[in-house]
């Protein structure tokens, strides 16, 4: 039996092995715009929590760090538009893998990729409107999570959206029953699993972010870090 009672760290995501099958990977990186529409509500997200904190009236910034396959970015850009925000993405990973997937596909020419990591960012002096990632805070350990956060709040001038799994049996149970046998010829099924067991708890998440943080469930089995400024 799994113990959900505390994060395991130790188990590895097959997507983060540097030695991974390239096609597998890129499999993988098409699935998560399934995955991320069936249970990231990344609509919601923007709705309530971007939308409303975004300026007007001039372009806006804004940075995703950890694009993966880009489909948040796509989804994103393609709100921002039908509201008329005039929306400027910069998507970073550090991973080069990522970046020669989404090379192979069209983009808005208001998004740009780049291989780069928050520290780089912070230290060329970039600023941002708003920040947010998608399903990245788990893949670190806890030294590098914070360190996350707190570039991510560095680099925002208004906004901060982390949207992240959570750890629970009852994720992992309905992940498994009712998503994973739907994704094949991928990681998608085993990492989604591994994923639930890196992640945090709400209270664990809240701890790690600090104070300045909002952190809250969102259902089904996600979690936000919200920081917004009081400016």
């Amino acid at each position: 039996m799994l113990d959900f009672s505390r994060r395991d760290a130790q188990v590895a995501e097959l997507m983060d092995d540097p030695a991974c099958d390239l096609r597998l990977l890129f499999n993988t990186y098409r699935q998560f715009a399934r995955i991320n529409a069936l249970l990231s509500r990344w609509h919601s997200v923007y709705r309530r929590h971007l939308r409303p904190a975004l300026p007007r009236g001039r372009p806006v910034r804004m940075l995703d760090i950890g694009f993966g396959g880009g489909d948040v970015v796509r989804a994103l850009a393609r709100w921002a538009r039908a509201d008329g925000i005039d929306l400027r993405i910069t998507a970073i990973d550090t991973d080069a893998r990522a970046l020669a997937f989404v090379r192979e596909l069209e983009w808005p020419d208001t998004v740009s990729f780049q291989q780069a990591s928050t520290g780089d960012l912070r230290a060329s002096g970039r600023r941002y409107d708003a920040v947010i990632s998608n399903a990245v805070l788990h893949h670190l350990d806890e030294t590098a999570a914070a360190a996350l956060l707190r570039d991510s709040r560095a680099l925002a001038e208004t906004v901060v959206v982390h949207n992240d799994l959570v750890r629970s049996a009852a994720a992992y149970a309905l992940f498994s029953t009712f998503v994973a046998p739907f994704f094949r010829d991928s990681f998608a099924a085993t990492d989604g699993q591994r994923s639930i067991r890196r992640s945090w708890t709400v209270p664990e998440l809240r701890r790690l972010a600090g104070p300045g943080w909002t952190v809250r469930p969102l259902a089904p089995f996600r979690q936000l870090a919200l920081w917004q400024s009081s400016a």
